[in-house]
């Protein structure tokens, strides 16, 4: 310590307290403040997440009346990939060990058979396996403990159906399943609130934020109709990391706990849904966009990027190698955002500002796509060709078969008015399309004058409303392409929204403070204007009232399995074979699951039972296969309703124009059925028939 640093007391007296001591008590009262702010806050948001998973399940509940179906009448409810997805979690609950599961979903020769394929890498299973591990420990501790979890009572079910046995409650393995998705999914709401907090810098936006969710729910999310989807366990995982992405940049936060702490749900949303890479690379290309714009510190941003590439690598090793992450942007991206931040002393060296973003822009497409193409033809890789055909029909005259089976389904249209409309009328799209104008206000006011003329300073402002503005965009772009992205778009209008709380930022944007008891007098009526039609919105999914029932497939399913053997093969439309698998256990050949290229090339030659080839032919194919039978829906033979060229009919002119001039095999079937002479049918024999299945012996 240097002479004179500290003056000793005098021996005898007491040292006088330092002038400073009224500050210190201040900075305690601060300290004392920002505690129960914060738990106030944390309170709001466990009250939000509580009632937004009642709010969700009691939907669920009302549509299909659960608490009164069989198990097995809960399993049909399951429809396509559902049902798939749930059939693993029954394997690892049903298996005599976990392990034992666990082996048999690492090693499924079931789903597609002749082939044995590790399913948690193909198909993003860890929520599964989880619940898995979750409902035989909990079943352990339940029989331990001999409480009573679940209720059982007989249903009569009328209409000359069988009364059939039905419990309910957690200690059933169909609630504990459905029950812990929607608990998981509660916490959305709480998770906007908290970005709304951030970038609406008050605790309005967090209301503003939560209540345009509520809202517009039916827009935001369709975890309610459609629990074992991969965006029920991912968006939540997302939305989460979203918001400590947010908080990163509007503090400027930088060392190895926040990466890490990126990088773990990074890696969580990598393995609980396949999509994530893709909307990963949004995400990217957003912090991209939002660090040229010189509104990150280079260190804060070299904190967020190795996140996403120390997640990355844990999704992939953790996925078991899955090729398909290799060819994603999301990958190709956050290589070249690395390889431009290792740059920066260099590149932020250039002043002149259309330049430093031409040539930032540059590398990074350029490095992006060029190192996607470059890994994929070196390993020849190309299970997600058929995305990029996706976007090729949406906007050329291009198709092919496996085009038409994504474009003709209703959620891979375009983005509609059935969309705009219902965010219109709760004012979120406007309030949301303000709050753009404040940012486009504040960009023209502050960065105009230095659009060309850089001074390399990177402490600006408001990074967090830049980067969730460039990020809902992004998301706009993907759901105005396919509908079924809106998941990501409209929760994003809802933070967008917060921002017109934030009074400090709109006193900036138009140049004049704006006053705050004014201000929140605003909010409050445009809270109220949302709510009107809102609460509407609330009542109207609450009111739907419903009941499952499918006795036609029912019969099916029961006489499957008790007519055929065990190891039989089956074949047939995607939808119903995930649901054949899950309630039969049969091996099938074929599923919804149509990411892979080769199962893309399997479920066009089971659909050539729909073509106009000669039957003999589709006979052949199918043995080699090994397909023992085939399950026919006469509906698939509809045309359809509003476009002819979604038709199979029309789906096998155009991927087999050789024999386009041949009868088809759907007015072989239906002439067959009419008049009762199945020997048109020879190879094939008909050994179950009801109104909407025909069993087709190979």
């Amino acid at each position: 310590m240097g002479k004179g640093a500290r003056k000793a007391a005098h021996p005898g007296t007491t040292p006088r307290k330092p002038s400073g001591d009224k500050g210190d008590s201040s900075v305690t009262e601060k300290r004392s403040s920002s505690k129960l702010w914060l738990i106030l806050v944390v309170a709001i948001g466990v009250v939000l997440s509580v009632v937004h998973t009642i709010h969700i399940s009691t939907m669920f509940e009302n549509d299909r009346h659960f608490s009164h179906l069989a198990d097995f009448e809960r399993e049909m409810a399951y429809r396509t990939e559902m049902g798939l997805y749930y059939s693993y979690y029954k394997t690892l609950i049903t298996a005599s060990s976990f392990f034992d599961g666990l082996y048999e979903v690492t090693h499924d020769n079931v789903t597609e058979y002749g082939h044995t394929i590790n399913t948690l890498k193909r198909f993003n299973l860890y929520p599964e396996v989880l619940l898995g591990a979750a409902y035989r420990l909990f079943k352990k501790v339940v029989a331990q403990t001999k409480w009573r979890v679940e209720t059982c009572w007989q249903v009569n079910r009328g209409a000359n159906l069988p009364p059939v046995d039905s419990c309910e409650g957690i200690g059933n393995q169909h609630y504990f399943y459905v029950w812990n998705v929607f608990a998981l999914f509660g916490t959305v709401v709480p998770i906007i609130f908290f970005i709304g907090i951030i970038v609406g810098d008050s605790i309005f936006g967090g209301f503003i934020a939560a209540c345009c969710f509520f809202f517009n729910h039916g827009e935001a999310t369709r975890v309610q109709w459609t629990p074992p989807l991969r965006e029920s366990f991912g968006y939540p995982v997302f939305i989460l990391q979203i918001f400590v992405v947010t908080y990163t940049l509007r503090n400027n936060r930088n060392g190895l706990f926040w990466t890490f702490l990126i990088a773990i749900l990074t890696t969580v949303f990598m393995l609980f849904w396949q999509f994530a890479a893709f909307a990963l690379s949004t995400q990217v290309g957003s912090l991209f966009a939002t660090f040229i714009l010189d509104f990150v510190p280079t260190s804060t941003m070299i904190t967020i990027v190795r996140g996403h590439a120390i997640g990355f690598a844990l999704g992939f090793l953790l996925l078991f190698g899955n090729e398909m992450l290799l060819t994603s942007l999301f990958l190709s991206s956050v290589l070249t955002f690395l390889a431009i931040l290792s740059l920066d002393k260099t590149l932020n060296g250039i002043r002149f500002r259309p330049l430093y973003l031409l040539l930032n822009s540059a590398v990074f497409i350029g490095g992006t796509l060029g190192i996607k193409v470059a890994i994929g033809h070196t390993l020849r890789i190309n299970d997600d060709a058929h995305i990029f055909d996706i976007l090729r029909s949406k906007f050329t005259d291009f198709a092919n078969f496996h085009t038409r089976l994504y474009t003709c389904a209703r959620e891979f249209d375009f983005l509609g008015t059935d969309f705009l409309t219902p965010v219109s009328v709760t004012l979120l799209l406007p309030s949301a399309v303000v709050a753009a104008q404040f940012l486009f206000t504040y960009m023209a006011r502050f960065e105009l004058p230095s659009c060309l003329v850089r001074n390399g300073s990177r402490n600006k402002q408001y990074s967090e409303i830049v980067y969730n503005a460039i990020q809902c965009m992004c998301f706009a772009i993907m759901a105005t392409m396919i509908m079924r992205l809106k998941l990501f778009f409209t929760p994003h209008l809802c933070v967008m929204a917060a921002i017109l709380a934030n009074t400090k930022f709109i006193s900036a944007a138009i140049g004049r403070k704006v006053s705050t008891g004014i201000h929140r007098f605003l909010l409050v009526a445009l809270v109220a204007m949302m709510a009107v039609k809102g609460i509407e919105n609330i009542q109207k999914q609450r009111a739907i009232q419903g009941e499952y029932s499918n006795p036609e497939q029912e019969m099916l399913f029961e006489w499957i399995v008790k007519n055929t053997k065990s190891e039989a093969v089956f074949a047939g439309t995607m939808p119903v074979m995930a649901n054949v698998k899950l309630s039969t256990n049969r091996p099938i050949v074929n599923h919804p699951h149509y990411e892979d290229a080769m199962l893309r090339a399997r479920t066009l030659q089971v659909y050539s039972m729909y073509s106009k080839k000669p039957l003999d032919e589709v006979h052949t194919t199918l043995r080699g296969m090994g397909v023992n039978y085939f399950i026919y829906q006469p509906e698939s033979c509809v045309p359809h309703p509003t476009k002819p060229e979604c038709s199979y009919r029309s789906m096998w002119d155009l991927e087999d124009p050789k024999n386009i001039h041949r009868e088809s095999l759907c007015d072989v079937y239906e002439s067959a059925f009419a008049t009762g002479n199945f020997s048109r049918l020879i190879p094939f024999t008909v050994v179950y028939s009801s109104r909407s299945y025909a069993v087709f012996k190979l």
